[in-house]
């Protein structure tokens, strides 16, 4: 009592203090701190002023200021998930996608005046698409902020938490090794996956994986789909229980499935015959699977995906044709790579607009409804709507219908400005849900075991694919992953039935 103060008023003080760091040297701020100042300045101002200051033949119409207004929007929101105390996986990849692709790629085609696919409508088509992209983001924010404003659950009222059951992920390995054996057989061996992506397609043709007339993907889709995924979500599932299981990691049975299931990834899910979003969708998840609590591993992620988008993506278009035939880089700008095909997405939303215009109106969930039944062939449902970006692209007269058709245009095409604003809120909000339950029981937590350990960072990295559209592309390996995840989940409160 000698300094006044009374014992209980000092044990409060001392719960209130700021905590003090468990160990020195620890990278927890490593970007939030001193490098969060030039990250905003690099993402907000330097970026855009770099582009706009490229020499062009561009306008600086209305399309001009909106697309700027849009990139400077994005490069704020991706600078507050890098910064942001907790790891959003799948807000974070939503905000490097827009910034991007729908950012700085569309902002270099205005100032350059060149576009990487035709826009067939009028200038106002295109500055509706870039309005209604923002409005999208806007709605995206609102359902993420409304998901993070709900109460946490209650003491008291826990359910029992959706956990992998360790018994069926061995069945999980040997779905993922049989699959992927049937791929390999049925597509010529594996040295097929080390050509170029236009050797593996035709190896698919060689195959009489396309169906009649080569207008039906659903074998094709289904043989690749059931060779990569299962491969994937195992070793993933493997990963996590090797990092948080001592026991996993003297079981020479794991070690050997793990082992196999690394050389099987090699094989059918690398970079050289996969299209390059997959590709990006196995190391974000290998990645934040591998490291869920490191936030330098987290926030050098989304900083280097715009390095990487931005100068190396363009050229890993050359693994898509063989040696003679590829595509020689032009070089006439510095920003000429961004006018390639990969970033046609606020073009086909213009296009998209002016198709809806032009008489075909709004389809009222008819292209949904084809994406959910994708595993239906033509054959069955005669009627069956091709993906958007094809639709699209026949009205257009283009020969090369293999066209994106981004998410905003999807919904756009099924159900109007209502749906697409609606449909960004409830995506919004379930990004939200699903970035809050990962923080929790992953990370606060330490549930290793959990589904969101595993699903939420596939989920981000995948988000990549369903951006960028069409969303009948992809969705097979969405089915496919979900059965896959069902075959393993499990809602036992045994802990010996499930992993550590």
């Amino acid at each position: 009592m000698a300094s006044g103060v009374p014992d209980g008023l000092r044990r409060a003080a001392s719960r209130t203090a700021a905590p003090v760091p468990a160990a020195p040297g620890l990278p927890r701020a490593a970007l939030s701190g001193a490098l969060a100042v030039p990250l905003v300045i690099a993402l907000v101002g330097f970026l855009p002023a770099y582009v706009t200051a490229q020499p062009g033949t561009g306008t600086r119409d209305t399309a001009y200021w909106l697309q700027l207004a849009l990139t400077v929007y994005a490069g704020g929101r991706l600078s507050t998930m890098v910064l942001a105390r907790r790891r959003r996986l799948i807000q974070g990849a939503f905000w490097l996608f827009v910034y991007v692709a729908m950012g700085v790629a569309p902002l270099a085609q205005q100032v350059i005046g060149q576009v990487p696919t035709p826009v067939v409508g009028p200038a106002s088509d295109t500055a509706s698409a870039i309005a209604l992209v923002l409005a999208g983001c806007i709605a995206f924010d609102v359902g993420a902020l409304a998901a993070g404003r709900l109460p946490a659950a209650r003491p008291g009222r826990a359910r029992p938490q959706a956990s992998v059951s360790r018994r069926r992920l061995w069945l999980l390995v040997a779905v993922a090794y049989l699959g992927s054996a049937v791929c390999v057989a049925m597509l010529g061996g594996p040295a097929v996956f080390f050509t170029s992506r236009q050797g593996i397609s035709e190896s698919v043709r060689a195959g009489g994986l396309t169906g009649s007339g080569g207008d039906s993907h659903v074998g094709s889709a289904l043989v690749r789909g059931f060779g990569t995924v299962p491969a994937l979500l195992a070793l993933l599932l493997l990963i996590r229980w090797m990092i948080t299981s001592r026991v996993a990691r003297r079981t020479p049975a794991a070690i050997a499935a793990l082992a196999g299931l690394v050389v099987i990834n090699v094989i059918v899910n690398n970079p050289v015959t996969n299209p390059r979003y997959w590709f990006l969708t196995v190391v974000f998840s290998l990645l934040f699977t591998a490291f869920p609590k490191s936030p330098v591993v987290y926030r050098t992620a989304l900083i280097s995906g715009v390095v990487v988008a931005l100068l190396l993506f363009p050229f890993l278009d050359r693994f898509r044709y063989e040696a003679g035939a590829q595509r020689r880089m032009a070089a006439s700008s510095v920003l000429e790579p961004l006018t390639l095909k990969d970033y046609d997405q606020t073009g086909m939303f213009a296009n998209t607009l002016s198709y809806v215009k032009a008489g075909a109106g709004h389809s009222g969930g008819r292209q949904l409804a084809a994406d959910v039944l994708f595993f239906v062939p033509r054959s069955v449902w005669h009627g069956k709507p091709p993906d958007s970006g094809v639709r699209v692209g026949r009205w257009m007269g283009m020969t090369n219908t293999n066209l994106s058709s981004p998410l905003w245009a999807e919904l756009w095409l099924d159900f109007g400005p209502a749906g697409m604003t609606g449909g960004f809120l409830a995506i919004g909000w379930l990004s939200g849900r699903g970035d809050r339950r990962y923080a929790r029981r992953t990370l606060e937590q330490g549930r290793p075991g959990t589904m969101a350990a595993v699903v939420v960072p596939l989920v981000a990295g995948y988000s990549f694919i369903l951006l960028r559209g069409p969303l009948l592309q992809a969705a097979g390996r969405i089915g496919i992953a979900a059965l896959c995840l069902a075959l393993v989940i499990t809602f036992s409160e045994d802990r010996r039935r499930v992993l550590p």
